[in-house]
């Protein structure tokens, strides 16, 4: 009987101490834990009088260097898990080594969990859900081992617009962009704004500071116009001085996607922004996985290419 309690004794030390790992409050490790796996955590980080619900993937393969972060903002009507089982970027974490963090919007701030990217509130540095989510990200960022210089967010559709205002408002804590679907930072102040930039595209504001952008958006997108992508990849050269089109390559996907990448090189020839049109493509993640919603498995893999972007951009000191 004895030894059955201190068996499970164990069993549960070892349970509490995952679950607390994954928000970095883990107890010292020592020679009675198995192995490290895999940490799929839930967390609730509460600011400015707000509290946001997230989930934090932490893969086992550390090579005992800082590793790289990369917040995920899914879209409307989505969830953590529904964006993370889609876009298949844990697999990619784990592969890699990096961390992903995925914040949920709740339905008492939208009624369609889409973040607030078309309100004044929302849209700059220090206020709103731009302030909240870069603070969940720096708590994030001193309670794990991450590298400074390689945070990056990406977002699908209203995650995309709100990745582009992060981008734009917090150049000393991101080091590139991924925008899926999505609509340039300012294009709309209030919800006729944002229903008219969705339906035709819109240019975003100004004074764009430098930021590394790779953009996703389909052709045949009936929800955001593929205008807007267009608009966002301009956005992002008006922050690059002397960014030039370095040209246009056509791919296909192993199932029959046709793509048209453009890439734009700064100054000093390195690709600073990428605009990968996607043609027959929907409102709908790239390579995605039918698990999650709002997918197209029919590719190219926007996660994989996103994370090659990212890693070969960190930021400046």
């Amino acid at each position: 009987m004895n030894s059955f309690l201190d068996r499970l004794a164990r069993g549960a030390h070892r349970l509490v101490g995952r679950a607390l790992r994954g928000v970095g409050l883990a107890p010292a490790p020592d020679a009675t834990h198995e192995p490290p796996v895999d940490e799929w955590a839930d967390g609730l980080f509460a600011y400015q009088h707000r509290s946001i619900a997230f989930k934090l993937f932490v893969p086992r393969k550390h090579t005992g260097q800082r590793r790289p972060l990369v917040l995920m903002l899914h879209g409307c009507n989505q969830n953590p898990e529904d964006f993370a089982a889609g876009t298949q970027m844990n697999r990619l974490a784990h592969e890699h080594g990096f961390l992903v963090l995925y914040p949920a919007q709740t339905r008492h701030a939208n009624a369609h969990r889409c973040w607030n990217w078309f309100k004044p509130q929302h849209q700059q540095r220090d206020r709103g859900e731009p302030a909240v989510l870069a603070a969940l990200t720096r708590f994030v960022m001193s309670e794990h081992d991450v590298d400074l210089a390689r945070v990056y967010v990406a977002g699908l559709s209203a995650g995309g617009a709100m990745a582009d205002i992060l981008g734009r408002a917090y150049p000393d804590l991101f080091a590139a962009v991924g925008i899926h679907s999505g609509v340039p930072a300012g294009a709309a102040n209030d919800l006729a704004s944002a229903l008219a930039a969705m339906k035709a595209g819109r240019a975003g504001a100004g004074g764009r500071p430098r930021m590394p952008t790779i953009v996703f958006h389909g052709d045949a997108d009936q929800t955001v116009h593929p205008r807007n992508g267009e608009h966002v990849v301009a956005a992002a050269l008006a922050g690059h001085e002397g960014a030039s089109h370095a040209g246009d390559s056509h791919t296909q996907s192993l199932n029959g996607r046709s793509v048209t990448r453009r890439t734009y090189a700064d100054a000093r020839g390195r690709a600073a922004v990428e605009h990968w049109l996607l043609h027959d493509g929907g409102h709908a993640w790239a390579g995605g996985s039918p698990e999650g919603s709002f997918t197209d498995p029919k590719g190219p893999d926007a996660s994989a290419e996103m994370l090659r972007f990212f890693l070969a951009h960190p930021r400046a000191a």
